[in-house]
């Protein structure tokens, strides 16, 4: 006849328990490995919860304040003018430019700035 004994149960640690053995693992002159002899405890999980309850929290992230640009659509450039073909470029509020040759008709220009300054 031979007798199967079950195998042994995993034991289940509070969390004083824990505390209480990590805290020995701090003493002066005690080592995890003679603190886990001891104890009966896996060398391997005291030394997990040393990690837990000895490393700092990471602080939660930070979120940093956003700020949408305005989404109007830009216009797309046309093709640039050869040097010294007497380019005349504006800006204009919200950063906006108006690029214009040499020969544009000055009151044309003024009715079209006129118009893209107002609100």
């Amino acid at each position: 006849m031979e007798i199967v004994e079950a195998a042994p149960r995993r034991r289940r640690w509070s969390a004083a328990e824990k505390e209480q053995l990590v805290a020995e693992t701090c003493e002066p002159g005690m080592s995890v490995s003679l603190v886990a002899r001891r104890r009966g405890v896996d060398p391997s999980l005291l030394f997990r919860w040393r990690r837990q309850m000895l490393t700092p929290a990471k602080p939660p992230p930070l979120f940093a304040p956003v700020e949408v640009a305005d989404t109007t659509p830009v216009l797309p450039l046309t093709a640039s003018l050869p040097s010294g073909a007497g380019l005349i470029e504006i800006e204009l509020a919200g950063g906006r430019r108006l690029r214009v040759g040499r020969d544009v008709d000055g009151e044309a220009l003024r009715r079209v700035v006129s118009a893209l300054e107002r609100p």
